[in-house]
């Protein structure tokens, strides 16, 4: 099975988001910069100090001389411990702002969603990239980044130091830079990829594994257990490659390092005797370069031990980005457009799933403002897509939805929201008290539409949807947790809140799509008629699937193999002997 991921963005988009973060945080890294550049030149007295110690008692001097040198060595050495302590909190501070400006944005993102993108990935990719993405990201700016930071701050100065004292003794540090870039260019040229290729594996694993426990009732119930073994053993099989190729890559980077790591104290060594015995050097400079590089070299190790963690933080970042990457993006709405009326209307829409052939032909529809709608059909006559389309979740491929006159991809989707809403048998209860998953719906996109119901409208929202009876029953009514280990709650009771909120978010349009599937068919049918009254005035479509709805609505549409047949009342439909009247006979 071919994995649907979201989109991962490029090498100039990451480029343009890093950069718009080091801009929006300058000040704050010129400080840790300046913090760790302090730290390492006040490590960088010591090697010095000891050369010419080294070089004073050769030549002959006081024990006073050699105190004076010892106690300066100390004081530096604490001021260097203090320093990097001061840094790397700085450093940690910025990088957990970074983070969180990070996972905002990836939360809003993810928001922002067309829920038609949401539909066709796989679960498993949107889970790994909010869990196993935004830890790898974590560990990469927690950890990662202020020692690589301090570790490239003391390369340098470390190079400096060494330039200065013997240029001549510098090169065997340098010596080892071009074939240190190499093995770097070579194994990052191959390992972006390769991570990118672990983590849409995990993705799958999580999908699969996902999938099973959510479906085990019908994996059960149909024998399927093989099915999803073989399923979740080849996912397995492909992350394990994965793995692999990542695995094989750093065991060609860390042999390479490490015996690069070790050459240049040697050639210290050899050229610092060779130079002093030609009389270039004194014995204090060759000291004093062989701890310089040998000081180099741990901050090296540490900047090149982080480069496989600095590209798994780069895919993370790259996945983490990509989300807001997606293939349909509404066009902003002009300024001088707005929506006056609840009208909603269709014109010669033709709309397809992907690559698949159309399953909507030629829709013309306009629902009236303040008009009861009732789409009825055969199950896959396309009723339930045509209420996505007039909801603004799906495009069409062909001809436009419009309400008021504007066109709905032109609608930015939190505004859309506060015109046109849609309520299916698919309800989610968030974690938390049952009051805040009432009053979410006066609050959308990060924007209060209007006050937050008091204690009053939410009793009266619930007793229209005939809640009020078990809500009251709960331990601490409004308040008591529910959701995520909070009191379980049925599908029927899911539903009652869906339309509660409904009821309180008080849209002009409103799409019921087997909005009341889970209740048995008495008690949906005296909500139906409680919410008739309640949303009298509104633009109300119903995907009318027990006909009784449709009995009660204005108008009704007929759907047959994604095409409209029929529109017109109840009685006028029944009169014309068509359709309908074969769906009314039959449902009798």
């Amino acid at each position: 099975m071919s994995a649907r991921t979201l989109p991962v963005a490029g090498e100039k988009t990451i480029r343009r988001f890093v950069g718009t973060l080091a801009r929006r945080h300058k000040r704050d890294l010129a400080v840790v910069l300046l913090q760790y550049g302090l730290a390492a030149a006040s490590g960088l007295v010591g090697p010095r100090l000891l050369g010419d110690m080294v070089q004073s008692v050769r030549d002959g001097t006081t024990v006073g001389h050699v105190t004076v040198l010892a106690c300066a060595l100390l004081g530096f050495t604490l001021i260097q411990v203090f320093l990097i302590r001061v840094a790397f909190r700085s450093a940690g501070r910025l990088a957990a702002t970074v983070l969180a400006e990070i996972r905002e944005k990836f939360v809003d993102d993810a928001l922002a969603l067309p829920l038609a993108d949401v539909e066709r990935s796989d679960d498993g990719d949107l889970v790994t990239r909010a869990s196993r993405d935004v830890d790898m990201l974590r560990r990469t700016m927690q950890l990662a980044v202020p020692q690589v930071t301090e570790a490239v701050v003391w390369i340098v100065l470390s190079v400096g130091a060494i330039l200065l004292v013997s240029w001549q003794l510098a090169f065997a540090l340098l010596v080892i830079a071009p074939p240190l870039v190499l093995v770097n260019r070579w194994y990052l040229s191959r390992s972006y990829g390769a991570y990118l290729r672990e983590a849409e594996a995990s993705a799958r694993i999580t999908e699969g594994l996902s999938a099973t426990v959510a479906g085990a009732s019908t994996v059960e119930a149909f024998g399927l257990e093989a099915d999803r073994m073989r399923r979740t053993g080849q996912d397995t099989r492909s992350w394990y490659g994965a793995v692999g190729r990542t695995l094989r890559l750093r065991t060609v980077l860390y042999p390479v390092e490490e015996f690069l790591f070790v050459a240049p104290l040697t050639l210290a060594l050899l050229l610092g005797g060779y130079a002093y015995g030609q009389g270039w050097v004194d014995l204090g400079q060759v000291t004093a370069a062989t701890l310089y590089i040998l000081q180099a070299m741990v901050p090296l190790e540490v900047l090149l031990d982080w480069v496989p963690t600095l590209q798994q933080g780069k895919v993370s970042l790259a996945r983490l980005l990509g989300v807001a990457d997606t293939t349909t993006k509404p066009a902003p709405t002009s300024q001088d457009r707005t929506i006056s009326s609840a009208d909603l209307s269709t014109s010669a829409v033709q709309f397809g799933y992907e690559d698949g052939p159309d399953v909507l032909h030629g829709i013309d529809l306009t629902v009236r403002p303040g008009e009861r709608l009732a789409i009825v059909g055969q199950t896959g006559s396309g009723k339930s897509t045509l209420a996505r389309l007039l909801s603004g979740i799906y495009h069409p491929r062909a001809g436009a939805v419009h309400i008021s006159g504007v066109p709905l991809h032109e609608i930015p989707l939190h505004e859309l929201r506060q015109h046109v809403m849609l309520v299916t048998q698919d309800q989610y209860i968030f974690g938390g008290s049952l009051r805040d998953n009432l009053e979410m719906s006066t609050s959308r996109a990060g924007r209060d539409v209007r006050p937050q119901p008091d204690d009053v409208a939410l009793w009266t929202a619930l007793e229209t949807v005939g809640a009020s009876g078990w809500v009251a029953d709960l331990p601490e009514k409004l308040d008591t947790a529910v959701g995520t280990s909070g009191e379980p709650l049925t599908d029927a009771q899911a539903q009652q809140l869906a339309l509660a909120r409904l009821l309180l978010a008080d849209p002009p349009v409103v799409i019921l799509d087997e909005a009341t599937s889970q209740l048995s068919p008495g008690s949906a049918r005296s909500l139906e008629r409680a919410l008739a009254t309640v949303l009298a005035g509104r633009t109300v479509i119903a995907i009318a699937h027990r006909l009784h709805t449709a009995y009660d609505a204005d108008r009704i549409a007929v759907m047959e193999h994604g095409r409209l047949v029929e529109v017109g009342s109840h009685q006028d439909l029944l009169d014309q002997g068509g359709a309908y009247a074969r769906l009314w006979s039959s449902w009798l």
